[in-house]
Parts: structure tokens; sequence; C-alpha cells
């Protein structure tokens, strides 16, 4: 299947399907001798992972990673590397009697309208569980932006060698809207609740609410942000390979995402260009701007602010209420109930790869410069 890669210099290619024997991925352009272990993978994996609280699905995946290949004694290889997770969780049995239906809001219907087959169990390709294998591929990129290997653009002055932080957090679920947070509360914040929401207020509302939609059958959708830290000023390329045009086909590219935002995003329709422009200023002879309106990029190429990136995440399309729908063997319209162990709210789960989108997008971006 074409389209499971992504980047070119830092690239990534992930494959399995969600009721599979496994999931995995395989990371080229990885530097030599950066230290990585397992550990550091299954960080980043035991935040994605499923049946870790109330709110998110009943499927116990436990997603131990499995290094194959590019590592020797805890240093990368400069060769690629493959990861394995297994999927031991499987429960195929709800998804027998849907193999025809199209369900709403499922790639069941294009899958089907583009290849004449799919694997209908758990979705997929399309399923979520793909995302295992982005955020396995996303903590070597966030080891690399931690400050390893960095290199140096092609203009001399431009030293790209500095930590690059990654923070992400739900900013909205159903309506519930947390309030405007400094980005070290938000780090600070952010992953000690289940809906990995900092404004802690808000967090229990939202908490209370999926819990709610759950019981209804239903599901619900949201926003989340993900701020970069310590981003050099020069990554990016002009016209086409513009820095926020990658990372809105990254985050794009992740299956529940329906919008993405830069900087004050959609609201910039709303203000005059004296409100929208971030305006310069001298500080201890380096050149800042007073606002981050921008979001961190101008023209497609980073500033040195902090990149600033909101998704809209639509509601978990498996849901158990009464839906309608067809059968595409028998051409005739039917009614379907959906069982079996799903999300009411992706959006807690949702944030860990979204980071992984970003470290990967900025990660490649900062090996252009080098060539």
């Amino acid at each position: 299947m074409a389209g499971s890669s992504f980047g070119k210099i830092f690239r990534v290619t992930t494959w399995g399907e969600s009721h599979g024997e496994a999931m995995g991925v395989v990371v080229d352009g990885c530097p030599a001798m950066l230290e990585l272990s397992e550990a550091d993978i299954q960080y980043e994996l035991d935040r994605r992972r499923p049946g870790v609280s109330e709110i998110t699905t009943e499927r116990n995946e436990a997603d131990v990673v499995k290094i194959l290949s590019g590592v020797f004694e805890s240093r990368t290889l400069g060769t690629p590397i493959s990861m394995l997770i297994w999927n031991r969780d499987v429960d195929s049995s709800p998804y027998e009697p849907l193999k025809d239906i199209a369900r709403p809001g499922q790639a069941d219907f294009s899958y089907q309208q583009k290849y004449g087959i799919r694997d209908y169990r758990g979705g997929g390709r399309a399923s979520g569980r793909e995302t295992v294998a982005r955020v396995a591929a996303g903590a070597i990129a966030k080891k690399v932006l931690a400050g390893q290997d960095q290199g140096q653009s092609q203009n001399q002055n431009h030293n790209h060698n500095c930590a690059i932080r990654i923070a992400g957090h739900v900013v909205e679920i159903g309506g519930i809207r947390a309030r405007e947070m400094r980005v070290l509360e938000i780090m600070r914040n952010a992953e000690s609740n289940a809906v990995r929401c900092a404004d802690l207020k808000a967090a229990k509302q939202m908490e209370r609410l999926i819990k709610e939609i759950k019981e209804e059958g239903d599901s619900v959708g949201g926003i989340v942000e993900v701020i970069a830290l310590g981003v050099p000023a020069g990554l990016g390329e002009p016209v086409f390979d513009k820095l926020d045009a990658e990372l809105a086909k990254a985050l794009m590219s992740i299956g529940a995402v329906k919008g993405v935002e830069i900087g004050v995003g959609f609201e910039a329709a709303k203000l005059k260009g004296s409100e929208m422009n971030d305006e310069f200023y001298i500080d201890a002879g380096k050149i800042r701007m007073r606002t981050n309106n921008a979001g961190g990029l101008l023209g497609g190429i980073s500033t040195g602010a902090p990149i600033i990136c909101r998704i809209a995440v639509k509601p978990t399309p498996s849901i158990s209420k009464p839906q309608r729908s067809v059968d595409m063997q028998k051409m005739e319209d039917v009614a379907l109930e959906i069982k079996g162990r799903h999300d009411s709210c992706i959006c807690p789960r949702i944030v860990p790869v979204a980071e992984a989108m970003v470290a990967l997008v900025l990660v490649d971006h900062l090996y252009r410069c080098k060539v």
C-alpha cells in the first residue's frame, strides 16, 4: 500500500493491521551513535497505550516494543531501525457481522472502493491502532531533538545544536474549554490526569462528560494543542515545502484529525492586520517579537518563537448507538449497532501521537538543512 512512508531524510515506514499479528515501523536516516534503548521507546508507547483508565477503550495491549535492528550496545548504528509491537489482546468476533457493512464515519467504504479488499477486523490499516508505530518512531525523533547530532544549516550563522522540547495537551472536549495557560504550567499539569488537560478544573469536567457520553453509547471530540519549544529560526523550505504545510500534512495524516491550526489559526480571519502582526523589537542584541500570533512561522520558515499547532479531533466513529448504513455486497439498507471495545473520546490518547508527528517533521527539516 502506497502512502505508508513519511519524511525525506529522516524517513519512517509503518506497517501492520489492527487485528493482525503485530504493528511495526522502520526508521531510516537516524544518525549513528545516538543513545537509544527500548525503555526510551516504551515510555512514549505507555503514554498512548489503551486500557489504562476508565475513559479509554477496554482493549488492554501492553504494547511492549522490541528493537530488531539498527541498535548495538545501546547506540544507533546509522542503519535502518526496525521496531515490533505485538498485538496480544485481539477480539475480532464483533467485526464478523459487519464485514460487508460500511460503518458510518469509518474508512470501510473508501478502502473497499479503492482496493476491492480490506481487513475489516478492527479497521485494519485504517485503525487508530496504526498510530502505535508513529509514536515509536516519534520517540527516536524526540531523542534527536533533545540535542544530539542536529548539525548546522547551510547558513553557518544558524546553529541548530539546541534542545527542542515538544509538549501536547487537550484544550477542549465536547465544548468544555481549558483556560489559557503558560507553557510551564502546561508541561507540569498535562500528564497529571486521564484527559491530559493542564487546566485541572476543566479536566474534571471533561472526564465526567466522557463517562456520561460513554454510558449513552456515544462519543465526543475535541481540540489538542502541540507546542514545540527551542526550535531554531530557519527551518522550512519556500513555497510548497513550508514548515507549516508539512506540519499540517503530518497532523492531518492522523486518522481522527479533521482540521489543523497554526498560531491563532482561524481566529486570524476576525483580526485586523494591526492586531495580527507580530511586531519586532531588540532585546539584549537579539531580534524578538512582542506576540506570537503566527505560531512561530513566517513564510513557512521557523522564526525561533514557539511553534504552536492545534488539531480538531473528531468523535470516535465506532459507537453503540443504532445507526443506518448499507450492506456493500447485498446492496441493501441495513441498521447496525457497533459492538467491541472503543474509546469514547480519542483526544487524550492522541496527544502523544500528535507530538510524535511534530517531532518527525522537525527532525526531518533539521537534517534537510545539512544537505
